[in-house]
């Protein structure tokens, strides 16, 4: 069987870690951006290491649980990484929630960072 791509691998190991610590402790995100990293947060926007923790830390849940159905990573110019993550996620006592949520990841001095980050839930309005 051959070896998965190297995007891949190093996709795969971001996503599991960035949930795992989202999961347990967001505090910990904040290694994962940097002061020129973006997020848009169902359509709210944020820029910077700052910004961001700021508005991960205020979200209105005590405890969250997320589950991943699919994630899909490719080779991005600049030697960065796009990463497509499909999942569940179940806050407090709410009924569970399906999410998308795309990465851009970039290695800078040897570390792998997120750029950007877009978060939507997958909420439909079929009216």
């Amino acid at each position: 069987m051959a070896e998965r791509p190297i995007w891949e691998q190093i996709g795969t190991s971001f996503i599991q870690l960035y949930y795992q610590q989202f999961d347990t402790n967001r505090e910990q995100l904040g290694a994962l951006y940097t002061d020129a990293s973006c997020l848009s947060w169902e359509g709210q926007q944020f820029q910077g290491k700052a910004s961001i923790m700021e508005k991960l830390m205020r979200l209105p849940f005590q405890k969250i649980q997320h589950s991943i159905t699919s994630q899909d990573h490719q080779p991005a110019p600049d030697n960065c990484i796009l990463s497509m993550v499909v999942g569940q996620l179940k806050v407090d006592d709410d009924p569970v929630m399906g999410f998308h949520q795309l990465f851009v990841l970039k290695n800078i001095n040897d570390k792998w960072i997120c750029s950007n980050d877009i978060f939507r839930l997958a909420l439909y309005n079929f009216a």
